[in-house]
């Protein structure tokens, strides 16, 4: 039935092929709206407890997105480094999305006068000040526990710019808003979708802005690269780089894949006609999917980027299986091109289930990824689910339209013939012992690759040496304290009202000499810091400095390890701590202690920054072992602290998307040998088709431990797509083989040859396609791109050998209907 409505539909090439320049000119219109999105927002875990608890930390201390701009004077005197500086500081800080800077030049000087500390704090001094000596000051900065490689490198050769971001309150409350709405019990998907739809518009804002920003800054900063040497860092502006690599990376890398795919139809059909009816059956299916995902606001993000490319390579390989298939038909019955309608008809009949189930199976691959329950693999998974959906409609409406209206004469050289390639994986099909030898030694290896296999998201990582978001973050990892952030949150349980008696505040005359004033009114502050609390934020404090994974490490005890350096090392009382925090400057406090102090919510936060460039730095053994020393050699119960900040969320991003596809792999495999049933009908032979390319999966995965390459968000997919689109060959392959075997009454032997000699041509042509289009990816500079690039080629390569090899042995052997 479906047949006869298919060839009806057929016999209107020109309508088809009018339907589809239409829906191509449309798509072209509305690609206008076309959007990327690499903030790091489209990574998240919308419901994990982390992230809500962390953006809950974010409201309570005032944290904002910043950047850090590192400057290292090349030439300069001081006095003229300092000036430059100031004049950069100045320049940033005229942006009317900064909210404020800290620098060299407004961090305080507290050893610049003899004069008592509340004194000292009335009358702030700083390195622009004239009466201020620029070696004493450097020598106190580059010493200072809290501006030490926060601000200034030790050597003092290095100086931080740390700029914030002016809040957008508007996308925040949105967000706060769905988080509220999420723990109601009754939730209305209209108000869920309004909702949504404003925090979408948001981002969209935000996005652009970032952009501006980043802009701004780096035309900004190159005013002053003459006389030094000025980097960018900061996750904002990753992020933004991070869109600038994946255009590049869709233009690029789709030129390059279209580019050698026309070589590749060059080579295998050496007519003009046969390279261009692919190549628009391809154009078209790409076009249409760019204009559909513009049309419903649909964005691609870092996990999606490489789409264009998978489709290219996917739907050209539908393309080559179609037409060799087209051009091996008996070419005596169909010599003369007048009856080009009976070869398409035969075509058809003869391809359309297998391509139709390599399809499915290759969806089926993708559709895995939804289970992640991270919103840009989800995406992606159902983006290629639809775009292979789109380039199968394709291959089987416009490419036969083409053929009917030109009639090209078939290329000779497809014709069911001897191929030296073929030749060679036939000879290799008859040293069976040697086959099932290599295979058992591949998977011994890649079974001990497993074994080492680690999982780890590294953003310095992500990129080449060679560009300058690799060098600023390893500048900053270098001279700056560390780039990943991650904080600790200590929690207490004593009750400041218990504390307010006057043994406890233990007030001495020396006490008061050294403060040289009496206590405030405001009894709560002065209260809170009890010595018991403060020790217990040093005691963390000290041990998180000793870990070598650990950077900069800032906290309360920061502050207060300057204030006992100027009371001759003395330890502070309880009174002494209260009634400095009353009299900070509020613009000082809110710079170096609200940050850290949560007097309302009775808890300190610990600040630090996680040297990202280590070598086998391992980030979810670095969170364990933080959680497990606290508890256990600091004493500290579970309950009193908690781990948060981007590592955390992202290591939770991770482990989820590890765990969704050792589970999904399950799915995709058991979705692999259903359809093979309905296909084959054979359990037997569905459970052989499978085989090579777990094999091929199972070998990549253990290679890449084996290289000692953590999984990170764009590999750990390798081995379900792997699967989905090597089992393609077998598929094409076991069609053929079970066709032959029930039409003639053949030898093992020339079944085998039969097979590698038609549709294994078909085979190896695809996937050498695919291996050199993947290949190309390795051209990038954004390294998950070249490792998903080379790992999957290799991958099918390793596919197409064992397809080619092992499969027609396992047949021959435990295959006899």
């Amino acid at each position: 039935m479906f047949g006869i409505i298919y060839h009806k539909i057929l016999k209107y090439p020109y309508v088809i092929l009018l339907f589809f320049l239409s829906i191509f000119l449309i798509s072209i219109y509305q690609s206008k709206n076309f959007q990327l999105d690499a903030s790091a927002d489209t990574l998240l875990i919308e419901n994990d407890p982390d992230l809500i608890y962390l953006r809950n930390l974010n409201e309570r201390y005032k944290s904002e997105k910043f950047f850090i701009v590192t400057y290292t004077p090349k030439n300069l005197s001081k006095k003229d480094s300092i000036n430059e500086l100031i004049n950069l500081v100045k320049d940033i800080n005229s942006f009317n999305w900064i909210s404020k800077t800290i620098s060299i030049v407004n961090a305080p000087l507290l050893k610049s006068t003899d004069e008592p500390l509340i004194d000292k704090i009335r009358n702030l001094k700083y390195i622009t000040n004239s009466d201020v000596n620029i070696n004493n000051a450097l020598n106190e900065l580059t010493s200072s526990p809290i501006y030490k490689n926060l601000i200034i490198s030790e050597d003092g050769k290095t100086f931080g710019i740390v700029a914030y971001i002016k809040e957008n309150r508007l996308y925040l409350d949105a967000i706060n808003k769905k988080t509220e709405y999420l723990k109601s019990k009754k939730i209305d998907n209209r108000k869920l979708n309004l909702i949504n739809k404003k925090i979408k518009k948001f981002q969209k804002e935000q996005s652009v802005n970032i952009n501006n920003y980043n802009k701004l800054i780096k035309k900004t900063i190159s005013k002053y690269k003459s006389n030094a040497e000025v980097r960018l860092s900061g996750i904002p502006m990753i992020a933004d780089d991070m869109i600038t690599f994946i255009k590049n990376d869709i233009l690029i890398f789709g030129a390059g894949v279209f580019i050698f795919i026309i070589i590749t139809l060059w080579f295998i059909f050496k007519k003009i006609t046969w390279v261009l009816f692919p190549l628009i059956t391809c154009v078209t299916s790409i076009t249409l999917m760019i204009g559909f995902l513009s049309l419903i606001g649909w964005k691609v993000t870092v996990i999606s980027s490489n789409f264009i490319a998978l489709m290219l390579i996917l739907t050209m390989s539908m393309n080559i299986h179609y037409l060799v298939k087209y051009m091996q038909i008996d070419t005596i019955q169909y010599e003369d091109n007048d009856n080009v309608n009976l070869r398409l008809i035969e075509t058809t009949n003869s391809i359309f289930f297998p391509i139709l189930y390599a399809v499915l199976t290759t969806i089926c691959a993708f559709l895995s990824l939804i289970f992640s329950g991270i919103k840009p693999v989800i995406d992606f998974g159902w983006m290629m689910t639809i775009g292979l959906t789109i380039s199968f409609i394709s291959t089987f409406l416009i490419l036969p339209s083409l053929i009917k209206i030109f009639k090209p004469p078939v290329s000779e050289n497809l014709k069911i013939s001897d191929s030296k390639l073929s030749n060679l994986f036939l000879n290799m099909v008859k040293k069976k012992n040697l086959i099932y030898f290599f295979v058992l030694i591949l998977i011994f290896i890649s079974t001990y690759g497993i074994l080492n296999l680690k999982v780890e998201n590294s953003f310095i990582n992500y990129f080449s040496k060679k560009t300058e978001i690799y060098k600023g973050m390893k500048n900053i990892d270098d001279k700056l304290g560390g780039t990943t952030p991650l904080e600790i949150i200590l929690k207490f349980n004593s009750n400041i009202a218990d504390n307010n008696n006057d043994n406890f505040l233990g007030e001495t005359t020396s006490e008061s000499n050294f403060l040289g004033e009496s206590e405030t009114n405001d009894k709560i502050s002065k209260y809170w810091f009890t010595r018991d609390k403060v020790d217990t934020i040093i005691k963390v404090h000290n041990y998180l400095n000793n870990q070598k994974e650990i950077g900069k490490v800032l906290s309360f005890s920061s502050i207060l390890s300057i204030a006992e350096s100027l009371n001759n090392n003395k330890k502070l009382g309880s009174l002494e701590m209260g009634i400095l925090y009353e009299k900070i400057p509020k613009n000082i406090k809110d710079q170096i202690i609200k940050p850290y102090i949560s007097i309302k919510n009775n808890e300190a936060r610990i600040t630090m920054r996680i040297l990202d460039s280590k070598k086998n730095l391992r980030r979810k053994e670095l969170i364990n072992r933080i959680e497990n020393d606290l508890e256990n050699k600091l004493m500290i119960n579970k309950e009193n602290f908690k781990l948060a900040g981007v590592l955390i969320i992202y290591n939770n991003l991770l482990q989820s998307l590890f765990d969704s596809q050792i589970k999904s792999l399950g799915i995709v495999m058991a979705g692999i040998l259903f359809m093979f049933l309905i296909l084959f009908r054979s359990i037997k032979l569905s459970l052989i088709g499978i085989v090579p390319n777990f094999i091929a999966a199972y070998f990549i995965i253990g290679f890449i431990g084996l290289l000692n390459i953590p999984l990170d968000l764009m590999t750990i997919t390798i081995a379900a797509i792997t699967i989905g689109i090597a089992v393609d060959n077998s598929i094409h392959y076991i069609y053929k083989f079970k066709d032959e075997k029930y039409k003639s009454k053949s030898s093992i032997a020339d079944i085998a040859k039969n097979c590698h000699q038609s549709v294994g041509k078909a085979i190896i042509s695809t996937s050498v396609t695919i291996v050199f289009g993947f290949s190309i990816l390795a051209l990038s500079n954004f390294m998950p791109t070249i490792y998903f690039g080379l790992f999957t080629g290799l991958a099918m390569l390793t596919a197409l050998f064992l397809v080619l090899t092992l499969l027609p042995n396992l047949l021959n052997s435990y295959y006899s209907k």
